[in-house]
Order: structure tokens, then C-alpha cells, then sequence
């Protein structure tokens, strides 16, 4: 399908600008509802990832080792889903990357029930694919926009997530039962909510997402149909902004890393101080709603106020959060859900400025590929907050680990204040 519109298109020569803005609001509507699932899939797994290991090796060291598993898993796949998306559009990575989520984790359900712990760190590795596709969604919608309303687009995508993120974890008590039902070990039904999610998700992509709006752009830029889209979209820039890559992924990288040390281990230390399983999913619900639900007046700040300003919200509110779940009682459920309300706050703020960051920086010809990239070090920077977060919670403290989280978030304020100018949004005369 998507081949004949290019033939036409190539036929043509023409296209009207208003043909152009219903694949672009198509686009976000086949994303967003992908993103529902997506989201679904990706917090029910979070929730008790940290829980099944422990329960399987006994041990609270290794607790963290679940998250730095997927999330290693995620850089592989957004090296792998960056690279498909830049060469067969996005469609074509999306629905991979989705699919291979699934995949891991109902792998993880097997290794549950047959107590196989090599099975259960191969199948986190490749669930982390869902991952790491959840986000890069977020590019897509970015595609066809216009370049004054690029981090409003990612906003639409990520608040789309919301949805399934805050369900997952308060079905994490139902799916439960459920698995008990059919023989299942409770901790891993959560994971069977992931997979099917994630399958889904990555079913509405195949079958939706056409024509693909990355190799429209890709068209453009390579002047196949350059005149088509006169006045619709904005000249791409003549070469990427290696400064402006760097920054971008740098708040992303630090704000992934703060996010994911002390929202891995508050399972944990929420289970030894009594708490259940639903309360559990109530705080890791709160905190990945608090993630994505603000995605919409995120968007439209980073677009107005800029993107500086932004990154420097980001910094303040996960400090914050660091600070205040530190020394939050740990029997607290006011306390901790609005440390964790804040830590996913101040990660949103830091993803959608980053991203859009990244975004302006970049052109069609390489922009899928360095995405892909940049998510690959966005993935190892979680992955490594959630192995040394189990360490540092067993030989120390989880407000050691919360503090330590807040204080390392403040290395972004002398990258805004150096690179300040480069960070300036600045719109082109159309």
C-alpha cells in the first residue's frame, strides 16, 4: 500500500498540504493507541521485575539485576529498531521491536513456572525490547510536524502511554490471582499482561501505520517530492548538530539513570516495610502516570518557554523527589507516592525537552539511525542505575541511593549554562 502512494506521488509530483496534515494527525492516533498497549506492557513488568528475582534467587543484592537485564536488553533493541526504522520506515522497526517485548515476556511466565533462572535473564534481556520500542514510538510522531510544535507531538505520544502505564500496575494484584488461577506463580502474571500488550501494541503498528511518515520525510529531504511539501514543512537542516545531539542526549541519559535507580528499588523497600503487592502497584502506578499524564502540558511549555527552561524543571524536580524520598518513613504511603510522583515528573520533563533537543538536531537522512543510537546509551545509563541501585540499597540504604540520586541530577545545570545558546529555540521564518 505504502509503495503504490509513492508511485502515485512520484507520478503526480503534487500532493495538497491538507493530504499532508491527515497522515500527520493519522499518524499520532495509530501511534497513541499503540502506545496504550505499549504502556500497559511496559509498567506491569517494572512493577514486580525487581520482586520475581528476589523471590527466585533469595537474595535482595540482585534485585536490581531484572531492570539492568531489560534495560541492556532495551539498548540492543534501540540500536537494532533505530537502524529498521532509518533503512524500512517505522512501521517496519516498531512492529519488530513490539512483537520481540512480547515474546520476552511471556518467556519470563515460562521461566517462573519451570523456576529456570538462566531462562528468566534471557527473556528479560529480549522483553527490554518492548522497552526500548515504547519509547522510540515517540519519534514518530515528530516526523511530520512542524518544527514550533515538534515536543507537543512527542507530548501527544507519551500521554497515550499513561493509559496502560498507570493500569499495568494496578492490575498487578488482579493478573495475580489470575496466574494463580492457572497454575501460574503470582509474580509472574503481570508479565503475561506485558506480553499480550506488547503484541498488540505491535499488531496495530503493522497493520495501521500507512503510509510510513519517516520515508515521507525521507522523500522530501532527498528532493523526490521536494516541491510537494513547499510550505508544509520547514527546510531540514543541511547537516546535524553534533553539539545539540550531545546535549540532548545528555539530559536524557542522566534523567533515565536517576529515574530508573530509585524507582527499581522502591518495590523493594516498600515490601520490607509491609506493604503489599497493591500498594505497591498503587505507588509504581502514580509514579508512570506521573511520567507521561503531564506529557501534554510538557509539550506545549518546552515549545513556548523553551528548551532550557525545561531542563533546568527537570533538575529541580528530581532533586526534589531524591530528597524527599530519602527521608520519607518507609511505612509512608503519602510520603512515597509524592517523592515517586515527582521523579517521574522530572523525568518527563527531561525526556520530552532532550528529546526535542535531539530532534531539531538532526536530519532525515541519519535522524532514525541517531536516534536509535542515542537510546542505546538512554538504555545503558538505566541499566546502570538499576544493577548498582540493588548494591548500593544492600550495603547501604534506599535513602542513600534517593539522595545520591537527587544530588546527581544537579550535573545537568553546567551543561544548560555552557551550552545555553545552542539550547535556545529559535523558529524558522517559513
Amino acid at each position: 500500500m505504502l509503495n503504490d502512494k509513492i508511485e502515485a506521488l512520484n507520478q503526480r509530483k503534487s500532493i495538497s498540504s491538507e493530504k499532508l496534515k491527515q497522515i500527520y494527525k493519522r499518524t499520532l492516533i495509530v501511534v497513541s493507541i499503540s502506545q496504550i498497549f505499549g504502556g500497559a506492557g511496559l509498567a506491569a513488568g517494572i512493577t514486580v521485575g525487581a520482586l520475581l528475582a528476589q523471590q527466585m534467587m533469595g537474595t535482595d543484592a540482585f534485585s536490581g539485576l531484572p531492570a539492568a537485564l531489560f534495560t541492556i536488553g532495551s539498548a540492543a533493541a534501540a540500536f537494532i529498531v533505530g537502524r529498521l526504522s532509518q533503512r524500512n520506515g517505522r512501521r517496519t522497526g516498531l512492529t519488530i521491536g513490539f512483537l520481540a517485548g512480547g515474546l520476552g515476556a511471556l518467556g519470563v511466565v515460562i521461566a517462573a513456572i519451570t523456576n529456570s533462572i538462566l531462562l528468566l535473564f534471557v527473556s528479560l534481556f529480549i522483553y527490554g525490547a518492548g522497552t526500548a520500542t515504547n519509547l522510540q514510538a515517540r519519534y514518530a510522531g515528530t516526523d511530520l510536524a512542524h518544527e514550533n510544535k515538534r515536543a507537543t507531538a512527542i507530548s501527544i505520544i507519551l500521554v497515550s502511554t499513561t493509559v496502560g502505564a498507570f493500569a499495568g500496575p494496578n492490575l498487578v494484584g488482579v493478573m495475580g490471582d489470575f496466574a494463580l488461577s492457572i497454575g501460574v506463580p503470582a509474580l509472574a502474571g503481570p508479565f503475561i499482561l506485558s506480553g499480550t500488550a506488547f503484541i498488540v501494541a505491535g499488531l496495530i503498528i503493522f497493520l495501521m501505520l500507512r503510509p510510513d511518515p519517516f520515508l515521507i520525510v525521507k522523500m522530501m529531504e532527498a528532493s523526490i517530492c521536494k516541491q510537494v511539501f513547499e510550505g508544509s514543512l520547514t527546510e531540514s537542516n543541511q547537516s546535524n548538530d553534533k553539539r545539540g545531539i550531545a546535549i540532548g542526549a545528555a539530559v536524557m541519559i542522566l534523567t533515565q539513570l536517576v529515574m530508573i535507580a530509585i524507582m527499581t528499588m522502591t518495590p523493594v523497600h516498600m515490601k520490607h516495610h509491609g506493604h503489599g503487592l497493591s500498594e505497591i502497584g498503587l505507588v509504581i502506578g502514580v509514579h508512570i502516570g506521573s511520567m507521561y499524564l503531564p506529557s501534554l502540558v510538557t509539550g506545549v511549555l518546552v515549545d513556548k518557554i523553551g528548551r532550557t527552561a525545561m531542563v533546568i524543571a527537570s533538575v529541580i524536580t528530581l532533586l526534589l523527589a531524591g530528597a524527599i524520598a530519602a527521608i520519607s518513613p518507609g511505612d509512608s504511603m503519602l510520603f512515597l507516592i509524592i517523592a515517586l510522583s515527582l521523579l517521574g515528573l522530572g523525568w518527563n520533563f527531561g525526556l520530552i525537552s532532550g528529546t526535542t533537543i535531539l530532534v531539531d538536531s538532526t536530519e532525515s537522512s541519519t535522524r532514525a539511525k541517531t536516534q536509535g543510537t542515542i537510546d542505546v546509551l538512554i538504555a545503558l545509563a538505566g541499566a546502570s542505575g538499576g544493577a548498582m541501585s540493588g548494591m548500593i540499597v544492600a550495603y547501604s540504604s534506599y535513602g542513600a541511593l534517593s539522595f545520591a540520586g537527587g544530588i546527581l541530577s544537579l550535573m545537568l545545570i553546567p551543561v544548560v549554562i555552557t551550552y545555553r545558546g545552542t539550547l535556545k529555540y529559535k523558529i524558522k521564518q517559513r
